[in-house]
């Protein structure tokens, strides 16, 4: 199945392309899809926490925008503020200045100047690693 063709290959977690909402498709609409077609036919176990991953990101303000950049996919309010890349083995969320932000739950990881991350193998530790908490810290922070 297409990611953006007539079906959604995960309904439960709300994808859904743009061409599915009735729209015509953009530039960069259309390399986010080819993007994630491309993560689930190579690496199909780290698709959903791709999603869920989206979805989080996506519900996390008004007018969050998604660009493919650095092999991922960015996202930003008024500045970008995190990104969502798949490896071979796992997917990590990257904050941008997330040396700035608080670690109330110890799962940020790095230790350069600006940047952390959280690191995924499975996609329940997106929940046990409180992700939304961490999206919407950085999100605020870019907003500011």
């Amino acid at each position: 199945m297409k990611i953006g063709g007539a079906f959604s290959l995960l309904p439960v977690v709300g994808f859904v392309s743009f061409v599915e909402k009735g729209g015509a498709h953009t530039m960069g609409e259309r390399r986010i899809d080819n993007l994630l077609e491309e993560i689930h036919e190579s690496r199909g176990n780290l698709f959903p926490i791709i999603a869920r991953l989206r979805e989080i990101v996506l519900a996390s303000g008004h007018e969050i925008k998604e660009e493919v950049k650095y092999g991922g996919i960015v996202f930003s309010s008024q500045k970008i503020f995190c990104g969502v890349y798949s490896y071979k083995a796992h997917v990590t969320l990257e904050f941008d200045r997330g040396a700035s932000l608080l670690d109330p739950h110890g799962v940020l990881e790095g230790n350069g100047k600006y940047q952390r991350n959280i690191k995924f193998l499975k996609i329940s530790e997106i929940e046990e690693k409180r992700v939304a908490e961490y999206v919407e810290m950085a999100r605020q922070a870019a907003d500011t």
